[in-house]
């Protein structure tokens, strides 16, 4: 599996910021608009909703590389044929308000099932917020086995701030940064923090261990591209002037 040489240097510097347009976003204009502000705000990746005809778009649209999420292995043969350059299982949050859960099994199964499917294409996989802390590291571990090549953790959902402003963010965020925490001491791959990153806490995602940030609805719900321009430019600066301490 080769990466994107892109990707690959920015996980090596942990500078990553990938921008999530939404894994139910199917709004061709609207990701059109997400992925446009995250090329002129300095993003490293984009990550979209599993649609052929949405990677086409991307592909005449930016230079980043693109992502596409799902959470149905079938659809990511699709989805690589029309020139995505990885995928990922997972951006699980949509799917928390349906009531609806991943548990460590299927993910793993998943992941066995997309890389019969894609042996070559770099894999993400999300560690769902839903297990322990301990079962995330051990799903991770099995992940990596299964050939993930990156690990995200999530929780933005699952986190209830009791405060507003710079403090309410450190809680909004605590969920992840403690996944990131746990998960990058027990694997050998990059881990991406998302759900619940703000400019404030990407300090704190780095410090952890993590080689980036993934970021969605901070983004995807201001309603005009200059905003959507800011808070990209807003979170590659906060990265920009992280430093970077080896985790050891």
């Amino acid at each position: 599996m080769t990466m994107h040489s892109t990707l690959q240097h920015a996980f090596n510097n942990r500078r990553v910021l990938k921008v999530i347009s939404g894994l139910n976003n199917f709004d061709s204009d609207r990701v059109a608009a997400i992925i446009k502000a995250a090329e002129l705000g300095g993003a490293t990746f984009v990550d979209i909703a599993a649609n052929a005809a949405l990677v086409q778009l991307a592909k005449n649209l930016i230079n980043l590389p693109v992502c596409v999420s799902a959470v149905e292995p079938e659809k990511f043969v699709e989805v690589v044929a029309a020139g995505a350059d990885l995928i990922e299982i997972g951006n699980f949050d949509s799917f928390y308000a349906q009531g609806r859960r991943f548990e460590a099994e299927e993910v793993l199964a998943l992941t066995h099932q997309t890389r019969a499917l894609l042996p070559e294409i770099t894999l993400s996989v999300t560690v769902p917020h839903i297990l322990s802390l301990d079962q995330q590291v051990e799903l991770a571990e099995e992940l990596v086995k299964a050939g993930a090549d990156i690990i995200q953790t999530e929780g933005g959902t699952s986190s209830q701030p009791s405060h507003p402003g710079t403090l309410g963010l450190i809680e909004k965020a605590a969920p992840t940064l403690a996944a990131a925490y746990e998960i990058s001491r027990a694997v050998s791959v990059p881990v991406l923090c998302a759900s619940g990153i703000s400019n404030v806490t990407v300090p704190l995602a780095i410090a952890s261990g993590a080689a980036g940030i993934g970021v969605g609805s901070a983004i995807n719900q201001l309603n005009s591209e200059l905003a959507m321009i800011a808070a990209v430019r807003g979170l590659v600066e906060s990265l920009a002037t992280t430093s970077v301490v080896s985790a050891g």
